[in-house]
C-alpha cells in the first residue's frame, strides 16, 4: 500500500482530524482569545467540517485560523498531500510537477509551495557548535541579482551563506548583500556558540571572524587542499551541491527575493533527513509543527 494511501490524505474530515491532533494536542485552543475552556465542536447540516466555537470570547474558529491554511479554498487533504510531497523530495518538486498530480492551478500550487516553505522555516536561533562541537561555513554563489548585468566573475551573482553544524546535522543558510565581514560576522556571531570550532575554506573575510571562537581552522582549496586531519569543509559543499542541484535542475529559476524561502525548505529537509533517523512522514509532521504564526499572504509575496 502507498503511504499516501492513508485516509487523511484523501478525506477531508480525516485531514482536519490529523491536523488538530498534532497541532492542539492537548485538545483546541481558540486562536482569538487563546482560550482553552468552555470550547465545543459545533455540529449540524450547514455547519462546515471543523468548527468550534469558544464561549469565551463568543467567536467561532478552526484549526486553519492563524496557519498558512487561512483563508485557503483548497481541501486540507490537498495541503496534506503537498507537504508529504514536498517533504520526500530531496531536492525539491515543482509548482508545474505539483499542478499536475493535485489538479490545481499552476498559480495556486505555486502559492502553496510558498506557504509550505514558510511553514519549514524554523527561526531557531539556538547556538550551533555548542560544547565545542564543529561547524562549517562558506559560501557559494547562484542565481543573478535582480537588475545585475550577468559577467565573467561571481558579482552578478546572488550570494548564499551557509552554516552547518557536523554533530547535529543542523543546517541554517541566509542571503547576504555581499561576501563581506560586515555582511557575514554579525549572522556568526548570532547562530554559533562560543565555544565552537570554526572550519572554514581559505577566504580572507573569515580570518577576522574566528577569533570570536574557540579555534579556527582552514583548508586551502586554492593549493589543492581538501581535508587535513578533521579540517574540512566537505561536509557543508556536500548541503551545496543538493542546494544546487534543486534549484537548477528542478525550480530552474528563483527570483534574488524568494531565495530565503527556497534556502528554508533545503535547510529543513537537510536537518530532517535520513541520516538523522527521519522519514518523509516525520518530516511532513514536523513541517506541520511549523504552520502556525506564519500566515502568508498572496500580496506579502509579490510586495518586495
Amino acid at each position: 500500500m502507498s503511504n499516501l494511501s492513508a485516509p487523511h490524505f484523501h478525506d477531508e474530515d480525516a485531514a482536519i482530524a490529523y491536523i488538530e491532533a498534532r497541532i492542539w494536542p492537548e485538545g483546541p485552543v481558540c486562536p482569538h482569545c487563546g482560550g482553552v475552556e468552555r470550547i465545543s465542536k459545533m455540529a449540524g447540516k450547514s455547519t462546515r467540517s471543523g468548527l468550534w466555537k469558544c464561549y469565551q470570547c463568543r467567536k467561532p474558529f478552526t484549526v486553519k485560523i492563524g496557519t498558512i491554511f487561512e483563508s485557503s479554498h483548497v481541501a486540507l487533504h490537498k495541503w496534506l498531500q503537498a507537504m508529504y510531497l514536498i517533504a520526500g523530495s530531496k531536492k525539491g518538486i515543482s509548482s508545474n510537477q505539483l499542478h499536475r498530480i493535485l489538479g490545481v492551478t499552476l498559480k495556486t500550487a505555486w502559492f502553496m509551495s510558498h506557504r509550505i516553505r514558510e511553514a519549514m522555516r524554523t527561526g531557531d536561533l539556538s547556538p550551533m557548535g555548542g560544547d565545542g562541537g564543529v561547524v562549517e561555513v562558506d559560501e557559494t554563489y547562484i542565481g543573478i541579482k535582480d537588475g545585475a548585468v550577468k559577467g565573467k566573475s561571481y558579482h552578478h551573482k546572488i550570494a548564499v551563506l551557509s552554516l552547518v553544524d557536523r554533530t547535529t546535522g543542523q543546517a541554517r543558510s541566509a542571503v547576504i548583500a555581499a561576501p563581506t565581514l560586515a555582511e557575514v560576522a554579525p549572522i556568526m556571531k548570532a547562530n554559533l556558540a562560543r565555544e565552537a570550532r570554526l572550519m572554514t575554506d581559505e577566504a580572507y573575510l573569515y580570518r577576522g571572524i574566528g577569533k570570536f571562537f574557540a579555534s579556527h581552522d582552514s583548508v586551502r582549496h586554492g593549493f589543492g587542499e581538501y581535508v587535513r586531519g578533521e579540517t574540512h569543509t566537505n561536509t557543508i559543499e556536500g548541503f551545496f551541491s543538493i542546494f544546487k542541484r534543486g534549484m537548477r535542475g528542478v525550480y530552474q529559476h528563483c527570483r534574488e527575493k524568494h531565495l530565503h524561502r527556497y534556502l528554508a525548505e533545503f535547510d529543513f529537509r537537510y536537518s530532517n533527513r535520513a541520516g538523522l533517523g527521519y522519514n518523509d512522514a516525520d518530516r511532513a509532521d514536523a513541517m506541520l509543527k511549523g504552520i502556525t504564526g506564519k500566515r502568508l499572504t498572496y500580496q506579502t509575496i509579490g510586495a518586495r
